[in-house]
């Protein structure tokens, strides 16, 4: 959300950094009109009240004189400026709504170093703040080398008979799965390994969020307006309620119409939450398998943090999400993410894509971006600076999947398949898994 004065004052560096935003044409000048309208309202309101209320003296002045015919005659323009006012403020709540609706769909103004594209296309490896592709590769695990043609995940799922879409379609229509067994024990212990690490190595505090928001907090964090269609709503008494879409949303709003003290900053939050997404853009795309669900598990992670900080923060969050894959033994590449795939909300994003043998190909695994303090101005989330007498600044927020824990379970069964059709469990999920080295097969 961007605030009308800045637009005012840097019209030209506005027009260029939106012109960088795929789809977007409006411009500083459309903007500023509404809220010219919006300003010739005002000064017209002003005008007025300072009128009647010169009048209503005038008229009290009158009446100790004895001048009624005055009085009177004062009365009847007190009368018409009644009159104006109320349609006056309506039409200032008018324009002002107008300004607001155009201003919240204006996404997010990125980075410079954030590459120009029109599409995915367009995204460029990214290979760390100081590093080369040498030091990248020496921090990731080399690519599976099999001895077989790979299956992909579902594929092996079903033959174990652990994964099952035909019964998930019986319940609750497509992009849906049941899991079962050996596979569902494998989903929840990659969610709790992924818990456990950013509890207790990274400085995460966890948290269990309501799944259920309102629409204030979908707006936030930018779900609202421009994402309603991708949303899943229930009646909530005379308004609605939505089911996350991911716990970004929850995570965030903890900071909503709050000033916090500079001390409490940064603000470290993490989430293992089912999320739901109406994938209403995606029609056609990943119908077989879990890579696109309506429903799927997903570990969030969220920063508030100083301004100062906050691009220092999104390397880390970025250190953490990648810590999970190599941990796990997962070959991955980081990307940073152009101007025409990069998200509402960001200013810069790095998406997590690793390497899943049954596609030849890499698919995203997490997305963690700095949103500066877009969102803040959205939720009135400020903080108040340590040993300074000035007032309150909004806060930074950042936000990265730590990671999406199904994404995860596939690439775990593809990098990990046998030619026997078994899973080998990587060595860190085994004390989750009681013990167990595979899953499938003959294991």
């Amino acid at each position: 959300m961007f605030d009308i004065k800045w637009i005012r004052a840097n019209a030209e560096a506005f027009d260029a950094a939106v012109s960088r935003r795929k789809g977007i044409s409006v411009r500083a000048s459309d903007l500023l009109a509404i809220d010219d309208r919006r300003r010739d309202i005002i000064t017209r309101l002003n005008d007025a009240q300072e009128k009647r209320n010169a009048l209503s003296k005038q008229i009290g002045q009158a009446k100790a004189q004895k001048d009624e015919a005055k009085a009177q005659e004062l009365m009847a323009e007190v009368a018409s400026l009644k009159d104006f006012i109320p349609q006056g403020e309506a039409d200032e709540r008018a324009v002002e709504l107008e300004l607001s609706n155009a201003l919240s769909v204006i996404p997010n103004l990125v980075f410079d170093d954030v590459p120009d594209g029109t599409d995915e296309t367009g995204n460029v490896e990214y290979f760390g703040r100081n590093g080369s592709p040498e030091t990248a590769a020496k921090a990731r695990a080399p690519k599976p080398k099999l001895s077989f043609a790979p299956k992909e995940h579902y594929e092996i799922g079903e033959a174990m008979g652990q994964m099952d879409f035909e019964t998930a379609a019986k319940l609750s229509g497509s992009r849906f799965v049941v899991l079962k067994g050996q596979v569902a024990r494998l989903e929840r212990a990659i969610g709790q390994f992924m818990l456990d690490l950013h509890t207790t190595e990274h400085g995460y505090t966890e948290v269990q969020p309501p799944l259920l928001v309102r629409d204030e907090a979908l707006f936030g964090t930018n779900q609202l307006p421009k994402f309603e269609e991708d949303l899943f709503f229930t009646p909530h008494g005379e308004s609605r309620l939505a089911l996350i879409p991911t716990a970004e949303v929850p995570l965030t709003n903890f900071v909503r119409e709050s000033i916090l003290a500079e001390e409490e900053l940064p603000l470290r939050l993490t989430a293992l939450t089912p999320c739901f997404r109406s994938e209403a853009g995606s029609a056609g795309r990943d119908t077989r398998g879990m890579l696109r669900q309506h429903q799927f598990n997903k570990v969030e992670m969220v920063s508030i943090t100083t301004p100062e900080t906050s691009v220092d923060e999104h390397e880390r969050m970025l250190a953490c999400a990648e810590t999970v894959l190599q941990r796990l033994g997962l070959h991955y590449r980081v990307m940073n993410l152009c101007t025409g795939d990069i998200g509402f909300g960001a200013k810069k994003t790095y998406d997590l894509e690793v390497w899943l043998p049954g596609q030849d190909t890499y698919r995203e695994i997490s997305s963690v971006s700095v949103c500066g303090d877009f969102q803040a101005r959205r939720m009135d989330a400020r903080y108040r600076p340590s040993g300074e007498k000035q007032a309150p600044r909004f806060v930074h927020t950042l936000n990265g999947s730590g990671t999406a824990v199904g994404r995860c379970l596939i690439a775990v069964m593809e990098n990990y398949q046998q030619a026997d059709g078994s899973v080998s469990i990587p060595e860190v999920l085994q004390p989750y898994m009681g013990g167990i080295k595979a899953i499938g097969g003959r294991g």
